[in-house]
């Protein structure tokens, strides 16, 4: 394995590790009501499905699906939180 090789296998999980951290810490927040973890949740999974899927197109799937993980998370997060607002949590 090439240093090249071996540095971008290393940015692979260092994308992957990142969006990982983002993810659990949107979800495990204490003061979240119900429909804010629920949508965080969802909105991860869904969001490194649809990432890894895209990703995988330009080969680069693990970063695809690391990146979706964090941006489902992130509005799966804000639309759960407005409806815990609207329903008073």
């Amino acid at each position: 394995m090439t240093e090249l090789q071996s540095k971008l296998i290393m940015k692979k999980y260092n994308t992957l590790a990142l969006a990982a951290i983002f993810a659990i810490g949107t979800v495990s927040c204490a003061d979240m009501g119900p429909n804010t973890q629920r949508g965080a949740a969802v909105g991860a999974g869904t969001g490194a499905l649809l990432g890894g899927i895209i990703g995988h197109q330009s080969g680069r799937g693990l970063e695809g699906a690391a990146i979706g993980a964090a941006a489902g998370a992130a509005a799966g997060g804000v639309y759960g939180k407005q409806q815990d607002n609207q329903q008073g949590y």
